[in-house]
């Protein structure tokens, strides 16, 4: 069983990098451009653009902390002492892969890809914990995909400041592809960790090897028609179950990739 730890240690633990306070700086710097733009105007799509990736920056870096934080309270000190727990995405394991990839892929397709940026020890766990270290960071992002529709759902208006809200519509789907691509139960992925405990010892050791293949397995499914069909459907509707009008979200991806 996990003994709590006191709140001023979690206190001294838990802090904020200024790196990450920077990102949000200039997420707020988005939406403020974005806030009363004409719709069309190159401030709104400057404005949008900076509020979705910054955007999508914080919520990546609070998906990784979800993964570090449940991995430090399960006994991980090491997560830690590699600086996870500050927020900051210039400690991941794998900036590239983690940061700017996921970036690159919501300027050309408008997909939220799951990163693999931190590394937790989940061997001396019991697999309850397992599950929940992997699964924090998928609840994370349906956290914030819910949050954000909310907003969108109760303040937004397509006749004032639209470009804000297309923008955080956009954001919001972003969070919806991430929640089900790492759901995915394919070996480095959130769904293969979560499902991981149940499996004999043999099977885990024979899966092993493909766990750094499994990003390359979802751009396979994703450059697949019928998969690709499949997947935005699900997508679509659960956006739609908040009652946001799906073109809002298309049009924050249209203004996001201002160049097409």
């Amino acid at each position: 069983m996990t003994t709590p730890f006191p709140a001023d240690r979690r206190a001294r633990a838990v802090r904020p990098s200024p790196v990450f306070l920077l990102v949000v700086l200039i997420t707020i710097v988005g939406g403020a451009l974005a806030w009363d733009a004409d719709l069309d105007s190159t401030r709104a799509k400057v404005g949008v653009f900076v509020l979705v990736v910054f955007g999508w920056i914080i919520t990546l870096c609070l998906h990784e902390f979800a993964h570090a934080f449940a991995a430090w309270r399960a006994g991980d000190r090491e997560v830690e002492l590699r600086g996870y727990l500050t927020l900051n995405p210039l400690k991941y394991s794998h900036p590239l892969l983690s940061i700017v990839l996921p970036m690159v892929f919501i300027a050309l397709g408008g997909i939220g890809l799951p990163g693999g940026a931190v590394y937790v020890h989940t061997h001396n766990v019991s697999p309850r914990m397992q599950r929940i270290i992997s699964g924090a960071g998928p609840a994370v992002n349906a956290v914030c995909a819910v949050l954000l529709l909310v907003v969108v759902g109760v303040f937004g208006s397509a006749s004032s400041h639209p470009a804000l809200w297309f923008g955080l519509s956009f954001l919001a789907f972003l969070q919806i592809t991430a929640t089900l691509l790492n759901l995915i139960p394919l070996p480095g992925l959130d769904g293969y960790g979560i499902l991981e405990p149940s499996l004999s010892y043999q099977t885990r050791r024979s899966l092993d090897q493909f766990k750094p293949f499994g990003m390359l397995l979802v751009f396979a499914l994703l450059f697949t028609p019928a998969i690709n069909q499949v997947f935005f459907d699900a997508v679509y509707s659960l956006y739609e179950l908040s009652g946001v009008d799906a073109d809002w979200s298309r049009y924050g991806s249209y203004l996001t990739r201002f160049w097409t």
